[in-house]
């Protein structure tokens, strides 16, 4: 064999994934944003989940074009109509207090519950409320995870164990029980904050519980990649042009968090979402008559060897809507770093 034959060639093998499927090295000048993008479209089911996730969306948003079709609002009563089934005149609520089962027409088309209210009509405006107090609580423990983690990775010192510590003291408590225990006293006397006062019946209050106590999930990661970027090259290039600490984190760091916050944001959704309806549940979230998932199981848990379709049908919107989630959040998580560990856990 000749010298030419025997020579180093460049090795144009397939790249393997995590999951084991070939991936073909990446051309020149593809980004990798362009590249986290091709592995999503292949992953199917996280697409799939996605779109149903957009689906329910949608879904909320039409609340109030079904509330027409139906005739009634989420919190208007029925408990003394009668309604035609099957050819059979009915009783929305029974003398005993037990509601009509779904009838699968416009009206009352997931049944009633106890108050002689349209389940379909309070589930889907309950999507709203929970998908509204979800996404904003979700934006809220970003903006503060990343002011937090930046000041503290950045400058480290003091600022970095005074953030650190009270980060910690967060982690210690079970994040159910401080949320409850700030629902409870808040819905009581309400939050005044300079001249802003919230009432305390407002869904800005489970909104500013749930986006607070979310927090420490989220600053510590962010504070670890950032006393990692902070020793970086483009970095130190930054301090030698004169760039200050504000321009360095804005303008350096930030940019390079993007990924991080974005594989975070839809599973910290999904949580919010979930600690909403257990708030709700538990009475320290969303108040009556305003509906929510949470409000409309603790509503149904008294009825459920009667009426099972009051704990079914929102118990089942609040699975699709998790799963959906964090189905679609791995996806993305993959995608971004096929080699990724980030798991959010409570």
């Amino acid at each position: 064999m000749s010298i030419a034959d025997s020579s180093v060639q460049p090795d144009l093998s397939p790249v393997l994934s995590d999951g084991g499927q070939a991936e073909a090295a990446p051309a020149p000048g593809v980004s990798a944003w362009q590249l986290a993008r091709r592995r999503l479209k292949r992953n199917k089911p996280a697409l799939l989940f996605g779109a149903l996730f957009f689906l329910l969306v949608a879904l909320a948003l039409a609340a109030p074009l079904w509330a027409q079709i139906a005739d009634t609002t989420p919190a208007k009563n029925h408990l003394s109509d009668t309604i035609v089934v099957n050819g059979k005149s009915e009783q929305v609520v029974t003398f005993d207090g037990v509601p009509i089962a779904p009838t699968f027409q416009k009206k009352f088309f997931l049944g009633a519950d106890s108050n002689g209210r349209d389940v379909a009509v309070r589930l889907l405006y309950g999507a709203r409320n929970s998908l509204f107090i979800g996404i904003t609580a979700a934006i809220i423990t970003v903006l503060l995870a990343v002011m937090l983690g930046t000041l503290a990775g950045y400058f480290r010192g003091w600022t970095d164990a005074i953030i650190s510590r009270s980060l910690d003291v967060m982690w210690a408590f079970p994040v159910l029980l401080l949320g409850v225990a700030l629902g409870v006293s808040l819905a009581l006397g309400g939050l005044q904050i300079g001249p802003l006062q919230i009432s305390g019946g407002s869904k800005w209050i489970p909104t500013l519980i749930i986006g607070f106590v979310g927090v420490v999930y989220l600053a510590r990661p962010i504070r670890g990649q950032v006393l990692s970027l902070r020793e970086k090259e483009f970095v130190e290039a930054a301090r030698a042009q004169g760039a200050g600490p504000i321009r360095i984190m804005f303008g350096e760091l930030l940019p390079n968090l993007a990924s991080t916050i974005l594989v975070f944001f839809p599973l910290l959704v999904a949580n919010s979402i979930l600690l909403e309806a257990a708030l709700s549940f538990l009475g320290a979230g969303v108040q009556p008559p305003e509906p929510s998932w949470g409000t409309m199981l603790s509503d149904g848990v008294e009825l459920l060897s009667t009426a099972p379709h009051l704990t079914i049908v929102p118990g089942l919107m609040l699975v699709l809507t998790v799963l959906a989630l964090n189905v679609f959040g791995d996806g993305v998580r993959d995608a971004l770093d096929p080699r990724a560990k980030v798991r959010l856990e409570h």
